[in-house]
């Protein structure tokens, strides 16, 4: 959470330190807003989408060139214009006047100053409102209606940025009836499927314990069995996704289309389609993607669909726009040619789905509009690779193997994380006494329904409270002789935060016995220089884009990420985006948990040796946790392939952290994936950090790096090109 103060031109924001716990106040730039929001906008991403930049000039031409013979003037509408590119297409294909409206005033001040610098200004007028104050007439924004409507408000969901509420009222006030519209319509497709790994991102499956008196499931609450989750989409590269991972159960069909020429609805409704199934199975998941006409005829299209479905058309990278991943509310047998109902559902802003078997009428009475609702909280307090990260299998063993080293029949055991089933494993392993430390209503309340559900709510003590105010009472007078922790905890974003663990194990010091025994024992910060396929893009100056000056864009994106936040590493889920190593991986900083934070500040420096050519875009880091001597749990990179040094990387998705005890080789399982064209060997990474070296060129180098570690702030690195 984030608290404000503003005093004479300053900006001091308060934020609570996931590292360390404490609220820290900071004194930031009057516009210090304006320049996180540009420095996290994915501007330059959708300006390198080539083939969207080319299909909308061709779309813009095709339009003005229908009404100019019509005989018609040309006044175009250009909502979200961003840096002004489609009103200097649309100006320069023709058109007669543009109105450009953008309510982002730093984006509007650039757009302004774009138009100038590319000699448009007498063709276009930028306007700094949000659409629906835009205002028509002589005294208004805009002399008269424009009879060309052209947007770019979509994300991977289509319709979460606004588009319909955007369109409907420009259909009402700001464009004439039967006005030409770029894009032309949009269609959104889907395809059933079954797949273990992305059902593991929304349940939780039954973990097994052998333990001394027999094995032991532990099981799911039933309110989370039948709990339909949250309702916002899983938006990701499903072209990083292999074709093993899932069972296509249905052919692709067409779940709706919005045509953007005519008058559009906003107002919650269905729609619903027959399926076929293609294939017997259990299913859990749509995919779901989109494509747009840019001209009435379909003619000029641009496509989201995923490679299994356009193997043969070229593919472009974005990340602006991805593919959908909904999860069903429960998994749905189906039959091989047994027809089936799938509705989808939306408001202003959102799509979600539900399957029904077909019967002998197509009753609709019984269909929902309402948005599904969490009811179980687990949803609420694990994220989506949280959940991936609970149901990894071999990450669980390497827990209960470390447990059965150290627990003892007296062993008095607390854990530190936040909804972690580490208390569970600790009781069924032969732990005299289990405490359970939890900090939020939330987390407590799904951990006492865990224990309910297995019967062990009178086993495991749950205590709500902040380390520091942890009190003999809370643990009953008892020392304790095994503290664990995964760690996890919801408020960590980036892999040292849940250091915050070091931080708490220093707070319940003297309830601490002597000999204490802490899993993990220890740390380490590991990083390793890359160059990405496709994602420096997002970081990557525009320059001249489809013949156009954008430069004043890459000056404001600099100038923004010059900011402290800015600099600060970003985290991204790595599988989805292939890198190739430039160095081995480099052991930066060990953090020993058996002894408390340390009074004085850790810090390292080095240079980095690279052992192939390259464009050094960014470091990669991870942590890796040594739960006991022999035993570790990875977060991040295990093994690098000599086999093709020039290929790239491949980084596992959220359904195996990569656990290995140390002193084997275990080799994962290699998947080549699609893009990659079955030239790299890949290995596992469960979700890593991308480190930007700044504003990405394409001849960057890695120099030196310090890495520090402040017991006041926690973790911070920093690294010069």
């Amino acid at each position: 959470m984030i608290y404000k103060q503003r005093l004479i031109m300053k900006t001091f924001c308060g934020r609570a330190n996931p590292t360390t716990g404490a609220m820290e106040w900071l004194e930031e730039d009057e516009n210090y807003d304006y320049h996180q929001e540009i420095a996290r906008s994915r501007y330059a991403d959708m300006l390198h989408d080539k083939d969207r930049n080319m299909k909308y000039y061709q779309g813009i031409r095709a339009a003005v060139s229908r009404v100019k013979e019509r005989g018609e003037k040309a006044i175009v509408l250009d909502i979200g214009t961003g840096t002004g590119l489609l009103s200097m297409m649309a100006a320069s294909a023709g058109a007669d006047f543009c109105y450009a409206v953008e309510v982002f005033k730093p984006m509007a001040n650039a757009a302004v100053k774009i138009v100038e610098k590319n000699g448009f200004c007498d063709k276009i007028k930028v306007i700094n409102k949000h659409s629906t104050e835009v205002t028509v007439g002589p005294d208004g924004d805009m002399q008269c209606r424009a009879n060309i409507l052209v947007t770019e408000l979509f994300d991977t969901e289509l319709i979460g940025e606004g588009a319909l509420p955007t369109y409907e009222h420009a259909h009402k006030y700001l464009v004439q009836e039967g006005c030409e519209a770029v894009p032309h319509r949009a269609t959104v497709y889907v395809q059933l499927v079954e797949s273990k790994r992305m059902w593991s991102w929304n349940k939780l499956f039954p973990v097994c314990v052998e333990a001394e008196d027999g094995e032991k499931i532990v099981v799911s609450p039933s309110e989370m069995e039948n709990c339909p989750g949250v309702p916002s989409v899983c938006d990701i590269q499903l072209n990083q996704m292999p074709s093993s991972d899932f069972t296509v159960l249905s052919d692709v069909v067409t779940m709706f289309s919005v045509d953007f020429s005519k008058p559009v609805r906003s107002a919650s409704t269905y729609y619903r389609v027959q399926l076929e199934p293609v294939k017997s199975g259990k299913a859990q998941i749509v995919l779901s993607w989109w494509d747009i006409d840019m001209d009435p005829s379909g003619t000029i299209n641009c496509t989201m669909a995923p490679y299994w479905v356009k193997s043969t058309s070229a593919f472009q990278w974005r990340d602006h726009w991805m593919q959908c991943v909904y999860f069903l509310p429960s998994e749905e047998p189906v039959l091989q040619g047994e027809k089936v109902y799938l509705t989808a559902c939306r408001d202003e802003y959102s799509v979600w789905y539900k399957l029904q078997k077909a019967r002998g009428e197509d009753n609709k009475a019984d269909v929902c509009v309402e948005s599904p609702v969490c009811r179980c909280q687990a949803h609420l307090l694990w994220n989506r690779p949280r959940f991936g990260e609970l149901n990894d299998q071999n990450r669980t063993r390497q827990y209960i193997k470390s447990l059965m080293n150290v627990l003892r029949t007296d062993s008095v055991c607390l854990c530190i994380s936040d909804g972690s089933l580490l208390p569970v494993l600790a009781h069924y392993l032969g732990a005299k006494q289990v405490f359970t430390l939890e900090n939020s209503a939330v987390s407590r309340s799904v951990m006492e329904k865990f224990f309910k559900a297995n019967h062990l709510e009178d086993k495991i003590k749950i205590l709500e409270a902040r380390p520091e105010s942890l009190t003999s009472s809370h643990l009953e007078d008892k020392k304790i002789s095994v503290l664990v922790g995964e760690p996890f905890f919801t408020t960590s974003l980036l892999p040292w935060h849940n250091l915050y663990f070091w931080y708490a194990r220093t707070a319940v010091c003297k309830h601490l016995a002597s000999n204490v025994t802490v899993l993990p024992q220890s740390a380490s910060l590991h990083m390793m220089i890359v160059e990405f396929q496709d994602l420096w893009r997002i970081r990557s100056p525009c320059g001249i884009c489809e013949g156009f000056d954008v430069r004043t864009m890459d000056d404001m994106i600099k100038s923004s990420l010059d900011f402290r936040e800015s600099k600060e590493a970003e985290p991204h889920p790595l599988w989805e985006y292939p890198c190739k190593s430039l160095s081995d991986p480099l052991e930066v900083l060990i953090f020993d948990f058996r002894e408390t934070v340390p009074q004085h500040c850790l810090s390292t420096e080095g240079s980095v040796n690279l052992l192939r050519k390259g464009k050094s875009h960014g470091a990669v880091l991870w942590m890796e946790y040594h739960l006991t001597a022999d035993i570790s749990v990875s977060t991040g990179l295990m093994q690098i392939s000599n086999e093709k040094q020039d290929s790239y990387l491949g980084f596992e998705s959220p359904k195996d952290a990569s656990s290995v005890d140390k002193g084997t080789n275990e080799r994962m399982r290699a998947d080549y994936l699609h893009v990659c064209e079955g030239k790299a060997l890949h290995r596992r990474v469960f979700f890593a950090v991308v480190w930007v070296l700044g504003y990405v060129s394409s001849d960057m180098h890695p120099g030196d790096w310090t890495s520090s570690f402040s017991p006041s702030s926690g973790f911070c690195s920093s690294a010069a090109a």
